[in-house]
């Protein structure tokens, strides 16, 4: 069941869409449970096809019920933040993309911050959400990454679980593999997803590959073991909602799962 809020932000300027995914079996008056939250960017990807683009999603919605009834994650509440159509670039990215006009003027540390203190915020006055570091997971694709990346890396401790898929992290010369060398803390688990065919041309496949595997190396250098970490470079996949679907139940029994 999807169920649909506009949130005015006082940090993006504009009232934001959120579709907020509810579990099988979700009861909200009458138990006493409280859900973990997974939010996550592209809003407009994740669920229904006539909102996506291409008409392709991550099929979140099918894969999270079919984990949750095969008993592999604990029930979840999964919350869709819509991007902001052609301010997408900059609200995600918080340094210039060289590589893209429409990404000047960066509002990532604003994204943040809207996400932080509006949306959780929201979250937790509407629904059963659980407390705590451990209850609360940020993910994204592509640009969608980067804003789930940085948000985790300027508000430490507030994301216990983050799922990261094809990072644009060639941004700002690699700015957010610098921001994450000097990391104090990181979340308890990360989950890292790539292709080897994102950009259809063999240097930049290679380049978004490379600095997948850098992210990875300086997590290992901050301690986080295989208990902590996945990282899946799945042969021949592209940049696509079609792509980072296929890798969804892995990464969500491995956040989640017990």
């Amino acid at each position: 069941m999807l169920v649909r809020h506009d949130i005015r932000s006082l940090y993006l300027g504009t009232e934001r869409r959120v579709t907020v995914w509810l579990p099988p079996g979700y009861q909200r008056r009458l138990s006493r449970t409280r859900y973990p939250v997974l939010y996550l960017n592209d809003g407009q990807n994740l669920f229904e096809p006539e909102r996506a683009f291409a008409g392709n999603t991550w099929q979140v919605g099918e894969v999270a019920a079919d984990l949750v009834r095969r008993h592999r994650i604990p029930p979840i509440l999964i919350v869709g933040i819509d991007h902001g159509e052609a301010n997408r670039a900059r609200e995600y990215l918080p340094v210039e993309d060289e590589r893209n006009p429409f990404a000047r003027r960066p509002l990532g540390r604003e994204y943040a911050e809207f996400v932080t203190r509006e949306v959780l915020t929201f979250m937790a006055r509407s629904y059963p959400v659980a407390r705590g570091t451990a209850a609360t997971a940020i993910g994204g694709s592509s640009y969608g990454a980067i804003a789930a990346l940085y948000t985790t890396l300027v508000k430490p401790g507030i994301f216990g679980r983050l799922l990261i898929e094809s990072p644009s992290l060639y941004v700002g010369r690699q700015h957010m593999l610098r921001l994450s060398r000097r990391a104090k803390r990181w979340p308890s688990r990360v989950y890292l997803g790539v292709g080897t065919r994102e950009a259809g041309r063999q240097d930049r496949d290679e380049e978004t590959v490379k600095n997948v595997l850098l992210l990875e190396r300086i997590l290992h250098r901050a301690r986080l073991g295989p208990r902590r970490l996945r990282l899946k470079v799945e042969e021949g996949a592209g940049h696509s909602e079609g792509a980072w679907a296929h890798r969804l139940p892995e990464a969500l029994e491995f956040l989640f799962g017990r």
